[in-house]
């Protein structure tokens, strides 16, 4: 089947990458290394792969429309400007909390999840950030907040909390969401082989792809919540994906490191399906 063969695109042995974007104002990969402290943004035309160092732990960056990155640090979220300059935006400190997944949503605010260091149940929450910095809380009994993601016609919101092994599905209304449901069980939970679901992305077809972590696979999801594909990376602790390239068809995924070679690397699965357009953070 096309789309199926997985290649390394960086080797990057990163402690814990996370969070691929595609900006597609640069033509380029955003990702983050978490626990190292790292946000790396990837050129696939020239192979390079920059880095640059931040203060504390950091859950996602992700492109902003004016240039430069918000992103989501263990005390809250902040901005880089297009020169480099950081300034703080939200103040979220909490003692032992850290910022982890994000996403900008379809009115480019962002949506920013939160977990504890020891990952005590119900210690994370989920926030919306808007532009301005006002931020509103949407879940507060949160253990593990991972990935985001919304359908084709911005009805619908897809969301994980890792430990419950499932990927839950809400109506979304802009700044609120509501009817919380189940779409589908993932993983160990659903039987279908081992990992908890991680970071997620929604494709143009409405389906969702969801990292396996402790899986070392990416698992698709038809609109009705079905298992349809299941794609194999050498590295079990696939943490997330995102499509980018040119024509949005690349499937990127991130993984944190263990004791596999290639653990750490970003992989990419080229002409896998086609991706929607990423907004950039309207702030």
């Amino acid at each position: 089947m096309s789309g199926t063969e997985v290649e390394v695109a960086v080797a990057a042995g990163a402690e814990l990458a996370e969070g691929p974007t595609w900006d597609p104002a640069t033509g380029r990969l955003i990702w983050v290394d978490i626990l190292g402290c790292m946000i790396h943004t990837y050129d696939p035309g020239t192979g390079q792969d920059a880095s640059r160092g931040t203060d504390q732990h950091v859950g996602a960056a992700k492109p902003r429309e004016e240039g430069g990155l918000v992103v989501n640090l263990r005390d809250g979220i902040g901005l880089y400007e297009p020169e480099g300059t950081f300034r703080w935006l939200a103040e979220l400190a909490r003692e032992g909390v850290r910022g982890n997944d994000a996403a900008i949503a379809p009115d480019r605010s962002l949506w920013a999840g939160t977990m504890r260091y020891d990952q005590v149940p119900g210690g994370g929450a989920l926030y919306r950030v808007a532009p301005g910095g006002e931020v509103t809380t949407i879940l507060d009994d949160v253990t593990i907040s991972n990935g985001l993601g919304w359908s084709p016609d911005e009805r619908l919101m897809y969301y994980i909390d890792t430990p419950t092994g499932r990927v839950d599905v809400f109506d979304y209304h802009g700044e609120t969401v509501t009817n919380r449901r189940p779409f589908t069980l993932a993983g160990e939970a659903a039987g279908d082989g081992p990992g908890l679901p991680d970071g997620l992305t929604v494709d143009a077809d409405g389906c969702v792809w969801v990292a396996l972590y402790g899986g070392g696979r990416v698992h698709r999801y038809t609109p009705s919540g079905q298992l349809d594909r299941v794609i194999e990376a050498p590295a079990a602790n696939t943490t997330a994906c995102a499509f980018g390239g040119r024509d949005l068809t690349d499937l990127y995924i991130t993984s944190a490191r263990s004791d596999e070679p290639l653990s750490g690397s970003v992989f990419v699965v080229p002409d896998a399906g086609q991706g929607l357009p990423s907004p950039a953070y309207a702030g």
